[in-house]
């Protein structure tokens, strides 16, 4: 019998529970070094718009995982509402973790320990997170551990079949980031370049919103994009010939609104700008990206992030991947966007090394290199 409010330890756990050898196959490559563990993680992510829970078991691997997006709320108010986000994690969050635990036939007596996202996000949505966190870690007398939402997506890669190798550059791209990291270890991550204004996916929202087509703009811009020409509008590419892996897309963004507003309004034009406006984005992550592979020596990339399910994107990247001998990776397509999963895993790794917190924190700045290595 656990104490109430004392945790358990499970950094150490080993003998007679350990899981059985045959299950090694299911177990990505990074957690291996758990074969001797029996361990079972939830993971909440609450640090914007959607509400995530997963279960990760560390010999089974991802038993089951659930996310409600907020898409549909902040629609009307051209953006997320802080106030309206966190109020829906609040009603989200019982529901969901009552869906995984059914569909993974488990029950929160046998949960090993919680991870939540601490930050960095909104203030508020991390509050009901941690809130639930905290307080569902206190009564069943578990291990609980806050977890770097940017770490999370770092490691998405890792749930699926074919984990990338260390070390490797990461392109960390979406709404809110646009850094490129060199990760020489799991934890120790360094900043070769960041976005000095607008993050990309930031700049496609924005400019989804000048064409008319709404919350979120990202996707519904790259949709868009396939039906027009990426070569009538003549874009800036910012920063493409600077000194250093930097991004700036404030100008690029400014240029597509006086290439709009010249434009009689249609769907052919709106079409081949937001064409000519994805090219140019894509073609300076490619080119920083690639350029930070060279500079580092590192033959293995990991895209992380919503932006990172954006095909042409992706493509490019790919084929630059083949053309230059470099591995890359991108987590399923269900992982880029903000998910429990990535959470989950992440406190299964921090947990092995005995990190827990016994304190209630959220951190909504937080840089990615102040993290301990693992």
């Amino acid at each position: 019998m656990v104490e109430k409010g004392k945790p358990r330890s499970i950094a150490n756990t080993s003998g007679a529970n350990a899981r059985p050898t045959s299950r090694f196959s299911l177990i990505p490559v990074v957690a291996l070094q758990f074969y001797r563990l029996s361990v079972l993680v939830l993971g909440i992510e609450t640090s914007c718009d959607e509400s995530g829970v997963a279960l990760y078991d560390v010999g089974l691997g991802l038993l089951g995982h659930a996310l409600h997006t907020q898409v549909a709320m902040h629609r009307d108010y051209g953006g997320v509402v802080p106030e309206l986000a966190s109020r829906d994690h609040i009603r989200r969050l019982p529901v969901l973790i009552r869906q995984v635990l059914e569909e993974s036939r488990r029950d929160l007596s046998q949960i090993d320990a919680i991870a939540y996202t601490a930050g960095p996000g909104l203030a508020g949505a991390l509050l009901v997170g941690a809130s639930v966190a905290q307080g569902l870690a206190f009564s069943l007398g578990l291990p609980c551990v806050a977890i770097h939402h940017l770490e999370g997506h770092l490691l998405a890669p890792f749930l699926s079949g074919s984990p990338p190798e260390l070390p490797f550059i990461a392109l960390l791209v979406s709404g809110g980031h646009t850094q490129l990291m060199q990760v020489s270890a799991l934890g120790r991550y360094e900043l070769l370049g960041e976005s000095v204004d607008d993050a990309a996916g930031e700049a496609f929202d924005k400019t989804a919103q000048m064409l008319g087509l709404g919350y979120p703009g990202g996707p519904a811009l790259a949709t868009l994009a396939e039906q027009g020409s990426a070569t009538r509008y003549v874009f800036p590419r910012p920063m493409l010939h600077s000194n250093d892996l930097n991004f700036s897309f404030s100008g690029l963004k400014t240029a597509a609104l006086t290439a709009l507003k010249r434009e009689t309004a249609g769907h052919k034009a709106y079409a081949d700008l937001a064409a000519s406006f994805q090219a140019a984005v894509v073609d300076v992550l490619v080119s920083k990206t690639c350029k930070a592979m060279e500079q580092t020596g590192v033959k293995r990339l990991v895209v992380a992030g919503g932006v990172g399910a954006n095909t042409r994107l992706r493509a490019q990247l790919s084929e630059k991947a083949r053309v230059s001998g470099f591995q890359v990776s991108y987590p399923k397509l269900e992982f880029c966007t903000d998910n429990g999963a990535m959470i989950a895993f992440a406190g299964a790794l921090r947990l092995r090394q005995g990190q827990t917190d016994g304190r209630f924190q959220i951190r909504p700045r937080w840089p990615l290199s102040s993290l301990s290595a693992l």
